[in-house]
């Protein structure tokens, strides 16, 4: 396939092809690259590569710009508020399994606690209880 490369099983993309992908010229994507937006990369002939990841950023960049009239320093920020989310959210998730293990870790020590602590007692039938008053009565 015509600027389609296989690297490592996944496919890269040549900027031509990416250009007509999106419908945008090479340029725009060399300012993008400039800008640090998107980071495709490089062959030992210098030839940029994009992968799906990079195409996936692109899709981001496009719609922010082209549907959103977002400017390339809004963009950047927004990437990078965005990058920020991504960790902070797979930091979330780790500290929720962490806690998640403690806390069935606790249960199960404490059930064992419990069954440890308690004594089985053989069921009997009603016992009668005679209770006298102070009279003795």
């Amino acid at each position: 396939m015509a600027g389609h490369k296989q690297k490592d099983s996944e496919p890269y993309y040549m900027i031509s092809v990416v250009a007509n992908m999106y419908d945008i010229h090479p340029q725009t994507l060399r300012l993008y690259e400039k800008h640090g937006l998107v980071t495709p990369s490089r062959t030992d002939g210098n030839t940029r590569l994009y992968s799906e990841n990079d195409l996936k950023r692109l899709e981001v960049i496009l719609n922010l710009a082209r549907d959103l009239g977002v400017n390339l320093a809004g963009i950047e920020v927004i990437l990078n508020m965005r990058g920020k989310m991504e960790q902070m959210q797979q930091e979330i998730n780790q500290l929720a399994g962490a806690l998640q293990k403690i806390i069935i870790d606790h249960l199960d020590n404490g059930k064992e606690k419990i069954r440890n602590a308690l004594v089985k007692i053989p069921r009997t039938g009603i016992v009668r209880l005679d209770i006298e008053n102070e009279d003795g009565k």
